[in-house]
């Protein structure tokens, strides 16, 4: 193979340069995907599911347990006003019920209700305060309003009640990546990696931050394994497809960032970096 020219090489590093202005770009103007710990599963709003659910309400009308599981198997299923109902009978029922208030707080984020979720986690606190869920939930309010240091607080109060939750660390290290603290991040990430190495998000988060410090290829890799756990992600395979490039893959990291702006023909990230790569 022909060693690169001159020019060639300037061309890559500067299409390498512009990209990772595009990927810090975006890592600013999004807010990265949480790792919910009830995902929406409609096979949970399965009429079998609920009428068996419901039965057992209907042989026991005071029982708040049995409105929180159906609460939590609407929320599940997105069925997010039923649920809430649901919760509201738990808690009516049991006011001192911490596992329900921090089950509809979680459906009230997916509402957008947020300081009735604020609400929610704070009264679940008041009465447990070694319920780590309810930090962790309430920590991802702040963090998402931007309360970098309630935020902090509240992760590291979960981590510390309960030490194998990925979320936790997840969240945790994307405060000190927004901060610029980098190594820390990146200590985080990996906890969370190895706790729950299924999910997609931590490699991402963690691809960002080796590309922010210039290890180029853990950020390839990291991309990768994102990718391969969520195929349908816009802006993994932007930030795939920006690795690529900067490790000198301009074919296939253009062919990355145009599977992108397929996937979703909105995201501006995508747009912006592969007008980038024709420099």
């Amino acid at each position: 193979m022909k060693p690169a020219t001159r020019p060639t090489k300037h061309r890559l590093r500067l299409a390498g340069a512009l990209l990772a202005t595009v990927l810090v770009s975006a890592c600013q103007t999004s807010d990265p995907a949480p790792i919910d710990p009830t995902p929406i599963d409609p096979n949970a709003g399965s009429e079998a599911n609920l009428s068996s659910l419901t039965a057992v309400i209907q042989q026991n009308p005071s029982d708040p347990t049995a409105y929180n599981i159906r609460g939590t198997a609407l929320g599940q299923a997105g069925r997010l006003q039923e649920a809430v109902a649901d919760f509201d009978t738990a808690i009516r029922l049991n006011p001192s019920f911490h596992q329900a208030y921090a089950n509809r707080a979680l459906v009230y984020r997916r509402l957008q209700r947020n300081q009735q979720a604020l609400n929610d986690y704070n009264q679940a606190i008041a009465i447990n305060p070694n319920y780590a869920v309810a930090y962790l939930g309430r920590g991802t309010l702040y963090r998402q309003a931007g309360r970098l240091d309630q935020a902090l607080a509240d992760f590291n109060t979960a981590i510390t009640l309960n030490t194998s939750d990925a979320r936790a660390y997840y969240n945790r290290a994307l405060i000190y990546q927004a901060q610029g603290d980098h190594t820390r991040a990146i200590a985080d990430f990996d906890v969370a990696i190895a706790l729950d190495p299924n999910a997609a998000e931590p490699y991402n988060a963690r691809g960002q931050s080796h590309l922010a410090v210039g290890d180029n290829a853990d950020a390839l890799t990291d991309f990768a394994a994102a990718v391969n756990r969520n195929k349908q992600s816009a802006p993994f395979w932007t930030n795939l497809g920006i690795a690529q490039v900067r490790t000198g893959d301009v074919s296939n990291g253009r062919n990355s960032i145009t599977r992108a702006t397929v996937l979703d023909p909105n995201y501006r990230p995508a747009k912006d970096a592969l007008r980038t790569t024709g420099v």
